[in-house]
This record gives C-alpha cells, sequence and structure tokens, in this order.
C-alpha cells in the first residue's frame, strides 16, 4: 500500500470528533470482565456482547475504528454479515490486536517483553484480507524502584518498530503502544521521567528501522501519578505534564496520538483528554482509544441478558460520545446528565 493511503487511513482515524473503541481483551480479559457480571465467556457470549457493540446506532459519529481480537475478526454478527465488513458499512475501520503478549523478559526480574514477532507477516497479510486495516501492538513498561531497566525500554522499543514495519509493508496502519504502567506508588515527576525515557527509545527505533512516522499512531499512556501514590494532582497538572512530554518526544509528523485509559474511570478519562485538548492546539490529534473507560457502563447495563441489549447500548453510545467531545475540548461534566438516546 502506498504510503499515502496508510497517511489518510491514519488521519481519518484521528478525524475530529472520533476515536477508536478497543474491543481486543484477550480471553483471559474478557473473562474476568464477563465474571464481574456473572457471565460464562464462551464463543457465542463473546460474540453476542461484541455485536452489541458494533450494531449501535449512530456511534459512527464518535467511533472512527474498532480494535478486534483474532477470534472477533472471523466472527459474524447474528444475520451472518462478518464483523468487519459490518463495522465497514458504518463507515468504521477495523483493526486487529497482532502481539501474542507479555513475557517474563530474560536475566530482568519484574520487567517483560511483548511476543509475537514469529510469523507476523503472513499473519498481517491474512488480517488484511479478513478486513483490517491497522494493527495494534502493545509494549508493557512497569515503573517500580529498580526498574524499568535500558534493557527493558529498548528491547520492547525494537520489537515495536520491527512490528510497525511489517504493518505498513502489509498495508496496514500500525498503532505503537508502549504502555507505562501506572501501578504503584511513583509521583507524577517519576511518570515523566519514565514515559520521555520510553518515548525516546520507541521514535528512536522507529526511525531506524525505516518506519514512515506519517503513517502510524500513538497509543501511550497519560502522565499520571502512580494509582497507589499519596500525591495525587488534578486533571489540568496531568494535562500540562502529558503534552509537555509529548512535545518532547513525538515528532510532529504523527497524525495522531490515541490515548488508553489504563485504569482511569470512564468520566477521568474523558475529563483528562479533555483537558489537554483544550490547551491545544497541538502538532498532532489527541484521541482516544478505550477499551474499559467505553464499556465500563455497557457492560453492568447488559449482564448478558437479551432484554438489556438497548441499555447496553445507550450507556456505549454516551461515553462515545463524551469522548468525541473531548477530543476536541468541548466537553464539560453537565453533559453526563444528558438524556441519554442511542
Amino acid at each position: 500500500m502506498a504510503a499515502e493511503e496508510l497517511q489518510e487511513i491514519a488521519r481519518a482515524i484521528v478525524a475530529d470528533g472520533k476515536g477508536i473503541l478497543a474491543a481486543d481483551e484477550s480471553s483471559g480479559t474478557i473473562k474476568k470482565r464477563f465474571d464481574s457480571i456473572d457471565v460464562e465467556s464462551t464463543e457465542e457470549t463473546r460474540r453476542a456482547y461484541r455485536e452489541l457493540l458494533f450494531t449501535t446506532e449512530g456511534v459512527e459519529d464518535y467511533i472512527s475504528g474498532v480494535i478486534l481480537y483474532d477470534e472477533t475478526i472471523r466472527q459474524k454478527a447474528s444475520d451472518g454479515t462478518p464483523f468487519s465488513r459490518l463495522l465497514q458499512s458504518k463507515g468504521i475501520i477495523p483493526g486487529i490486536k497482532v502481539d501474542t503478549g507479555a513475557k517474563p523478559l530474560a536475566h530482568a526480574e519484574g520487567e517483560t517483553v511483548t511476543e509475537g514477532l514469529d510469523g507476523l507477516r503472513e499473519r498481517l497479510a491474512e488480517y488484511h484480507e479478513l478486513g483490517a486495516r491497522f494493527a495494534k501492538w502493545r509494549a508493557v513498561i512497569s515503573i517500580g524502584e529498580e526498574i524499568p531497566s535500558e534493557y527493558c525500554i529498548w528491547v520492547n522499543a525494537h520489537a515495536l518498530a520491527r512490528y510497525a514495519a511489517l504493518a505498513q509493508e502489509a498495508g496496514l496502519v500500525p498503532i505503537v503502544e508502549p504502555e507505562v504502567l501506572m501501578d504503584g506508588e511513583h509521583t507524577i515527576d517519576r511518570s515523566f521521567e519514565v514515559t520521555s525515557r520510553t518515548l525516546h527509545a520507541v521514535f528512536t527505533e522507529l526511525r531506524d528501522q525505516r518506519v514512515q512516522p506519517e503513517g502510524i499512531l500513538l497509543k501511550p499512556n497519560m502522565v499520571l501519578p502512580g494509582y497507589e501514590s499519596s500525591s495525587q494532582v488534578p486533571d489540568d497538572e496531568i494535562a500540562n505534564e502529558t503534552v509537555r512530554c509529548f512535545l518532547r518526544h513525538v515528532p510532529a509528523a504523527v497524525p495522531g496520538v490515541v490515548f488508553l485509559s489504563g485504569g482511569q474511570s470512564e468520566e477521568e478519562a474523558t475529563r483528562r483528554l479533555n483537558a489537554m485538548n483544550a490547551i491545544g492546539p497541538h502538532p498532532w490529534k489527541l484521541s482516544f482509544s478505550y477499551g474499559r473507560a467505553l464499556q465500563a457502563t455497557a457492560l453492568k447495563a447488559w449482564q448478558g441478558k437479551e432484554e438489556n441489549v438497548e441499555a447496553a447500548q445507550q450507556g456505549y453510545y454516551h461515553r462515545a460520545k463524551m469522548n468525541g467531545a473531548a477530543t476536541t475540548g468541548t466537553y464539560v461534566p453537565e453533559l453526563e446528565r444528558e438524556t441519554v438516546t442511542a
């Protein structure tokens, strides 16, 4: 695929007022989510839940892309339409998670490296055939007393760049996700320092491996104090520190930054994205690629019951609309009390 087409897809994903639904939970993660509502995780319940999200009326006004899991991209809606084609018919771009998860990093206690490069070129070609037009690979960086090591940061950055180069070769926009985990007691300053080191390594490797920055999207963490930290800070400080960090390390050629929500609540993720856009304009679009922060209300409303589908869809639509507003800096908490209509 020509570089111009990759750029076009990347720009479409971060169009004004739109962002990504991350529906690529692994089998283990979706089981935990279903356990929380006392629903058994089977291929059929997972399919029914994803169909509920993908068929929500009008959500394409706020959702530009959906990241799918290997099982999901092969599944069909109840009328027999493949999920990738269903999404495309609504003007939503299908994407695919391609890494195989974080595994312990040799000679580095407490640190991980993401695997999945073996056979990746062939898998990317198949996913393109199945309708995917972007991909995602997540690296995990933990903050602790002696970690992360430079070894861990650079090994993960190297793998992210190898994946990104292969994805572009296959005609898929790579979403590059170096997630600095916010578990722990660290301050926002420590988070800034580790996020800086990580982004520096990632963009060095991307450049060295000939990845075109115009044809990627970055999916990072926000710069936050650790969730167990005694030094919590207001949203505007999180927004300022995150933007300051990215201005130092993220090339202006990158079309967009689509934040992960991590362990933030639905409204926290929305408020903080909005705070960043309120202090714009920025060299890149700042948008969202949220999983739990788009789905928590919907999942709770659904409870695995057919009669709750409409209520669940309304919850998902509302969160998508709130985050759509946050991408343009026009979200205000009063919008949360709007009558929800899907």
